[in-house]
């Protein structure tokens, strides 16, 4: 059997799902990702698919184990997401859907930087038709800031490709050192979509923002070829592994005093990115193998508590941590799904998060970097925090808000039982997993010292959560939006703008005015002595004798015109 390259099959399906509608486009939605699994097995290593683009050839598909691994993974994150959008009669929603599952897979599986920087353009405009898709004006102002940061990532890799093409480089994706201008601007483009300090902005914005299923969608793609291209690119790069030891750290202070609950998870998102970031930068096989087993359990999990939450919003129409509590009462099933979500993440034993983390910090480590494990070990306890306990704990125990919403849709609940499925089996056997990474695994999660120090950790900081609460010292939940980085472009530069438009205005004033006036006086001088009153008008030979001067002036200036052409 031939296959054809991965995206086309989602492209297609894209293709369908805009013409069809009902049960056909939900059947579409499903049997999409399981073509593209049929089409994936296939598709072997070591594949090269070629296209002309601009007289260039164009590596549009090239496999090895890195892309087989994300290209699986993205096709199981289609399916889950796939599921859980059934509920939902969305025509582009669904469209948007299976063209942004569609330009990710060509992103993990191009073989350049040019067929990379197209599907990271189609990553943009396809994600922001998910945010618009929830059809409020806040949503829309979301959308437009979203694209233009994500539209900048791209023109960011657009200079570092021009750059290194007009050096003579190699355009192939292959590790570069970060030592001149275009590793620089690529290094940039890859920060901005992964989320690295200062350019996380848009994660804790649009990720609020988006529907439901388009959180799911967004938690699986985007930020995950970010981190694929960051391995394929900078791999032991060290200034990520201050990068990543950072991410990991600041998102837990805000995500502890915001009260929306998808917003946590945002933070949580970019805390979890931090520990990807730190093992791509550490560069060994161990720490690569950490970094990338992490992106697939992360996709998973976080898509799960991401649908759990999706489920809250569409039955209560809320998403507040002050709003929400008591909903285990009426909708069990997606609270089980919920803890979870939240034990993975947290890494507890037995589930997904402890078999892939445990090996970004055993890899730091054996690398001597001893602070930055310290750091991780912190980064861990502030994510079983705001992710483990706080998420399931407002949204579904905490204070009776009297909402007795029901159960989420079944389609939502097969979608949350695969998820969890897969959660749960990566804990409990992570050899199929392990057998999948780009290197050969040599690491034993299950032993008594990575058990217990785990265990450890997490007693402690239920714990300090718990004496926070009984105490009455741990942040309230309280109504508004908690912004940070964003705030340059949310809240300073539209008042700036505002500014400078009222000073322009006023600046302007006075030299409007002098205008105006010498536009007058010229027009006051030509009528004075040329208007019906004028010193030409009351001599009919001086205006005969003028009229002519003017006339050969126009002939002359006429005729110098044609001959200088």
């Amino acid at each position: 059997m031939t296959s054809v390259a991965p995206f086309l099959v989602f492209f297609a399906g894209a293709a369908l799902a805009a013409v069809t509608r009902g049960s056909v486009r939900g059947a579409v939605m499903v049997a999409t990702p399981v073509v593209g699994v049929v089409n994936l097995w296939f598709l072997d290593p070591g594949v090269v698919l070629t296209a002309g683009l601009l007289a260039h050839d164009v590596t549009l598909v090239s496999v090895d184990r890195l892309s087989s691994l994300f290209g699986w993974l993205f096709h199981l994150a289609a399916l889950i997401a796939g599921l859980y959008s059934l509920h939902t009669r969305d025509r582009m929603q669904h469209t948007a859907a299976l063209a942004y599952a569609g330009c990710a897979l060509g992103a993990v599986f191009a073989g350049d930087l040019v067929a990379l920087f197209l599907f990271w353009e189609g990553l943009a405009l396809t994600s922001a038709f998910l945010i618009l898709a929830r059809r409020t004006r806040s949503a829309e102002r979301t959308a437009i800031r979203y694209l233009v940061i994500q539209v900048a990532s791209g023109l960011l890799m657009l200079a570092g490709v021009v750059v290194l093409s007009a050096q003579g480089g190699d355009l192939a994706l292959a590790p570069l050192e970060l030592d001149g201008m275009a590793a620089w601007l690529l290094f940039l483009a890859l920060g901005v979509k992964c989320g690295f300090p200062l350019l996380h902005g848009w994660i804790t914005e649009a990720y609020p923002e988006t529907t439901a299923t388009g959180a799911v969608l967004m938690s699986a793609f985007t930020t995950k070829v970010a981190i694929y291209a960051l391995a394929r690119l900078f791999p032991g790069t060290e200034e990520l592994i201050a990068i990543g030891a950072a991410m990991a750290l600041f998102p837990i202070f805000y995500a502890v005093i915001e009260n929306d609950l998808r917003r946590v998870l945002a933070y949580s998102m970019i805390n979890q990115l931090g520990f990807m970031v730190v093992g791509i930068g550490i560069g060994t096989e161990m720490a690569i193998n950490g970094a990338v087993g992490h992106a697939f359990n992360d996709v998973i999990f976080k898509g799960l508590l991401f649908m759990t939450m999706g489920a809250v919003l569409f039955r209560t129409g809320r998403m507040g941590g002050s709003e929400l509590g008591g909903l285990y009462k009426t909708m069990p099933m997606t609270t089980g799904f919920c803890i979870v979500g939240a034990a993975s993440i947290s890494a507890f034993p037995l589930f997904s998060g402890f078999v892939s983390k445990s090996m970004i910090m055993a890899a730091a480590l054996e690398e001597g970097h001893d602070w930055i494990w310290l750091a991780l070990l912190f980064a861990s306890a502030g994510v079983f925090h705001h992710a483990g306990i706080k998420i399931p704990f407002f949204a579904f125990f905490a204070h009776d808000s009297g909402l007795r919403p029901k159960e989420a849709p079944p389609a939502m609940l097969i979608a949350m039982a695969v998820a969890a499925f897969v959660c749960v089996f990566n804990g409990v056997y992570p050899d199929l997993l392990y057998g999948l990474l780009p290197h050969a695994v040599d690491y034993a999660p299950y032993t008594w010292p990575h058990v217990v120090t785990q265990c450890q950790l997490l007693f402690f900081s239920a714990l300090a959560f718990t004496l926070l609460k009984l105490h009455r010292l741990y942040p309230p939940e309280l109504p508004g939006v908690n912004i940070d980085a964003e705030w340059t472009y949310r809240w300073l530069l539209p008042r700036l703008a505002r500014r400078g438009r009222r000073l322009l205005a006023d600046a302007g004033a006075p030299l409007g005015a002098a205008a105006h006036d010498l536009v007058q006086g010229a027009i006051g001088l030509a009528l004075r002595w040329n208007g019906p009153r004028g010193l030409f008008a009351r001599d009919p030979a001086m205006s005969a004798a003028s009229l002519a001067i003017v006339l050969v002036l126009a002939i002359v200036l006429i005729v110098h015109l044609i001959r200088g052409g």
